[in-house]
């Protein structure tokens, strides 16, 4: 993959900087994680976080939000700000001339946000319309609703709130949010790019060299769900169904190994999933499964869209799939999921932007960044009978299994 250059630091604030040299690109980008996501905010007020991460957005320092947004758009600066479940995440990417005046930009938003009054509500609506939209959205609300029964809250809750919520919420919230979760310390900052390490150091240390250490909040206690069987009635000529288990997380010495399982199960129209579900058996319009996790704990979230007279077949089928890949697999799916790894791989490896946000989630996981050479070197060395080692020992049990659809679907008892 060619020599990373990839370097750390630390400030006295307990700030971290992560970053990664890239000769090959004109371009740098930044990751910056603070910790201030969904999982904070307070009961019955589901939904801050996401306000605040727009809202803090519309000025800051000496820009009013006009002014901010005109300020980063000459500096040609690509950008997105969002909540997710521990952090709110501020990217962005341009041309390497233009990181030192963007990363100015940004410690104004991250140390002086106006977080104005006046547009609050439509910070506020812009929530509601976000929630709204899953609604609307039936896969993707079964994913939302899967989610939120297979991991503990409040990981496991949507990070954009609840809607039951949003009304109870007020700008007081939100400034409390933010003087409680922005401060250096637990905040990680990727940049990547064509940087120069000494330069972005000093550079960053001039901007935010002077935000104060504060003591941050506790991560709250998890609750897990004790049912695992779920329905939402819905009138419609379609069903939805949601099927997660229990899978290792990011880190863990398996990782590699998990995610060649999934991907044998669903990765690309040559998989197991897309070939006995959808080709063989014309069951749905789609099907698929996908490794995910939060910090010590890892799930396999599965989806089928299907009709409702097809609905407990396709149930059925997928998960017997989901059992039987531990029958064995063919070197076949092995080599092709290695040769879909090698292919992401290798864009990654030419993408500023994807490589600060992997070196800052990487920091924040492990407290170290994993290389793409480490990466490709774990998937090459992956072998058939490790995978199904791998599977034999954490096997697709114990399910979770949601559906929206106008009527309830049965699970077999004997692999629920």
């Amino acid at each position: 993959m060619g020599k990373q250059l990839i370097q750390t630091h630390q400030f006295a604030n307990g700030l971290t900087l992560i970053t990664e040299t890239m000769e090959g690109v004109q371009s740098a980008a930044f990751s910056i994680m603070v910790p201030g996501g969904s999982i904070y905010d307070e009961p019955h007020r589901r939904g801050t976080a996401s306000i605040l991460s727009d809202l803090i957005t519309r000025g800051a320092g000496p820009y009013n939000s006009q002014q901010l947004s005109c300020a980063l758009d000459d500096l040609g600066v690509q950008r997105h700000e969002g909540a997710s479940s521990a952090h709110i995440t501020f990217s962005g990417a341009t041309l390497a001339g233009n990181l030192g005046d963007t990363l100015k930009i940004y410690g104004e938003i991250l140390k002086a946000p106006h977080l104005p009054k006046d547009q609050f509500d439509a910070s506020r609506a812009g929530t509601a319309q976000a929630l709204l939209s899953v609604e609307d959205d039936p896969r993707q609300k079964a994913m939302v609703e899967l989610k939120r029964r297979t991991f503990p809250a409040p990981w496991g809750l949507p990070s954009d709130g609840e809607l039951a919520d949003l009304e109870q919420i007020t700008i007081k919230d939100v400034q409390a949010q933010y003087e409680s979760c922005f401060h250096p310390n637990e905040t990680i900052i990727g940049i990547a790019g064509k940087i120069d390490f000494e330069e972005v150091k000093q550079l960053i240390e001039e901007i935010f060299g002077d935000w104060e250490f504060r003591a941050g909040r506790e991560e709250p206690d998890l609750v897990p769900e004790a049912e695992k069987i779920f329905f939402t009635e819905q009138e419609s000529t379609q069903s939805h169904i949601g099927i997660a288990y229990d899978a290792v997380p990011y880190g863990h010495p398996d990782y590699y190994a998990a995610w060649a399982a999934v991907g044998i199960l669903s990765g690309g129209m040559s998989s197991r999933l897309f070939t006995e579900v959808r080709e063989k058996r014309g069951l749905c319009y789609t099907v698929s499964a996908s490794l995910t996790g939060m910090p010590g704990l890892g799930r396999v979230l599965c989806y089928a869209g299907t009709t409702t007279e097809r609905a407990q077949e396709t149930l059925d089928v997928t998960l017997q799939e989901l059992v039987r890949v531990g029958e064995g697999i063919e070197e076949s799916e092995l080599e092709r999921c290695k040769a879909r790894a090698k292919s992401s791989l290798i864009m990654s490896q030419e993408s500023s932007s994807s490589r600060a946000s992997s070196i800052a989630r990487d920091w924040y996981y492990l407290k170290q960044v994993t290389t793409l050479d480490q990466i490709s070197e774990e998937i090459q060395q992956l072998t058939t009978k490790r995978v199904l080692d791998y599977i034999h020992t954490y096997p697709a049990t114990n399910f979770t299994v949601l559906t929206i659809g106008p009527q309830p679907l049965e699970v077999p008892s004997d692999i629920s």
